[in-house]
């Protein structure tokens, strides 16, 4: 094994000092042989990036849940200790994209289940409030989105979150019309019609 290996080294040192090596203009080594000339070129120093995801914000890197490259280094010292980002799999992509499946398909349904609500309130018709009357058409007090909230509750036994809720100024009975934001695709409009409780 030994005489091979020196039997080797010797052919290959034999076969450098039997050629002449220049510098070529391209960056590589030319090697000229009576029998043929080829050329050698050197590689640049191959650039280091790992591709990666976010786990959380980082200030002037990127996003949570964005896929970027970044230089190894920065992955090493910093995003990985720090617990910031992970190594892009093939197996990390696939639970990405099931995630995201999983994201949409709940969007889906939260709109699915919004357009529904909004079709009860428009099926439903005016909501009937009862407040204190005082000179004419006016009513005592103001009217707030949580009494609509609690009107709604009691006649259709839905949960609605008072902030979603816009009113217009209500002074006097009459009927006015209550937007609710279900969702950010889907706005309602409730009809409340307030009457003097004092009148039936």
């Amino acid at each position: 094994m030994a005489s091979l290996a020196s039997n080797l080294s010797w052919n290959s040192s034999s076969w450098l000092n039997n050629r002449t090596l220049t510098r070529s203009t391209n960056e590589g080594i030319k090697i000229s042989d009576k029998s043929s000339d080829f050329v050698i070129l050197a590689q640049k120093k191959a650039k280091k990036t790992r591709k990666i995801i976010l786990i959380e914000d980082v200030t002037d890197v990127g996003k949570k849940g964005q896929l970027l490259d970044v230089k190894a280094g920065f992955y090493r010292n910093f995003l990985h200790p720090s617990g910031k980002a992970r190594i892009v799999t093939p197996i990390l992509l696939k639970e990405m994209k099931v995630e995201e499946e999983r994201i949409e398909a709940e969007k889906k349904r939260v709109k699915e289940e919004a357009l529904q609500l909004a079709r009860i309130f428009e099926t439903v018709g005016a909501f009937k409030v009862k407040r204190k009357g005082g000179k004419g058409k006016q009513i005592f007090g103001s009217v707030t989105a949580q009494d609509l909230v609690d009107i709604i509750k009691a006649q259709l036994q839905r949960d609605i979150d008072k902030r979603i809720v816009t009113l217009p100024e209500i002074r006097e009975t009459g009927e006015y019309i209550a937007e609710l934001k279900l969702h950010p695709d889907v706005t309602a409009q409730v009809r409340a019609y307030f009457k003097d409780e004092n009148f039936e």
